[in-house]
């Protein structure tokens, strides 16, 4: 392992760290969660917004 990539495997343990226990980890923890939870809703409300349209389209005729 070289040198560059010691200091980045340091930098990363200890970025990790701080996102654990430094300030803001439970708002960020929550911020994460919401935003999962906002994307699933995202997701399934243009999936069925697709499928009426698919079945509007089919049974227009």
């Amino acid at each position: 392992m070289d040198i560059r990539q010691e200091y980045e495997s340091r930098i990363k343990k200890l970025e990790n760290f701080i996102e654990d226990k430094g300030f803001g980890s439970a708002q960020l923890k929550k911020a994460k969660k919401v935003q999962r939870t906002v994307n699933a809703a995202v997701f399934l409300g243009g999936l069925i917004t697709i499928a009426g349209i698919a079945i509007w389209a089919m049974n227009r005729d």
